[in-house]
């Protein structure tokens, strides 16, 4: 059985960590370097670093603090935000990360993840997919959460699945922040319908809510941010309560 994985989510503004609610209301958690030193020491099995304003304000990501993140991590690395070329993966991956994430880029030209999985191999493509859901269906959100689409959450999982997508990174904006546990629900329907991992996100707020989102949620690994930044769950004891409920993790 493969393991299930716990990651910390590094979302950076302006060269420091930060945390809202339903995708607003920032507030500050810290040196990014630091916090990614931190997880990699306490038991993360990997780390996802995302500049959340990077394609609001067309700049690419921050290379300078990619480098400094990658030589404290021994962990694998995501990063994303800006990221729209060969060129900009390119760049990143010599900067020593070792998966990017592409999310309103790939909205736009959906080419651009077969372009990308075909140089660089599926296994380092993470297509972030940011959804809300209203009334009864999930449409997909661009920049950030601030750009609705008519684009449905499922249709487009199975079509970055077909574009040689190696996992999908899924966010509930409806979720987000809240701590009222994952989609498990939206998360149990995306695992039936696609092949490849489903990283769940927005909502961790207890212990349960990870062992939910595992088993109910069939997910293949949780991301959370404050609960991580602020103290609130000790990953260490996070995974010895997951194995407790014979949930498979690397202790």
């Amino acid at each position: 059985m493969l393991t299930k994985r716990i990651v910390p989510c590094l979302d950076i503004k302006d060269g420091r960590t930060v945390k809202g609610v339903n995708f607003v209301d920032l507030r500050d958690a810290g040196d990014p370097v630091e916090l990614a030193k931190q997880y990699a020491e306490l038991g993360a099995d990997e780390l996802v670093f995302l500049d959340i304003s990077a394609t609001q304000e067309k700049r690419r990501t921050m290379h300078d603090m990619v480098l400094k993140v990658a030589e404290h991590v021994n962990i694998p690395f995501t990063v994303g935000g800006g990221i729209s070329s060969i060129g900009d993966v390119d760049d990143l991956l010599h900067c020593g990360a070792d998966k990017v994430s592409i999310n309103s880029s790939a909205v736009k030209r959906p080419d651009l993840i077969n372009e990308l999985s075909q140089k660089f191999g599926s296994q380092c493509i993470v297509v972030a997919i940011d959804a809300k859901k209203i009334g009864e269906e999930w449409f997909v959100h661009l920049a950030g959460g601030s750009i609705p689409t008519d684009i449905k959450l499922f249709e487009w999982a199975k079509e970055v699945e077909k574009r040689g997508a190696g996992e999908i990174l899924f966010t509930s904006m409806n979720h987000d922040g809240t701590k009222a546990g994952f989609a498990n629900e939206a998360l149990a329907h995306l695992s039936e319908l696609v092949n490849i991992p489903i990283i769940a996100s927005g909502g961790a707020g207890s212990i349960q809510h990870f062992a939910d989102t595992f088993k109910i949620g069939k997910a293949d690994a949780a991301l959370a941010a404050s609960v991580f930044h602020f103290g609130e769950i000790p990953i260490i004891e996070l995974k010895k309560e997951l194995r407790k409920q014979n949930i498979e993790v690397r202790l």
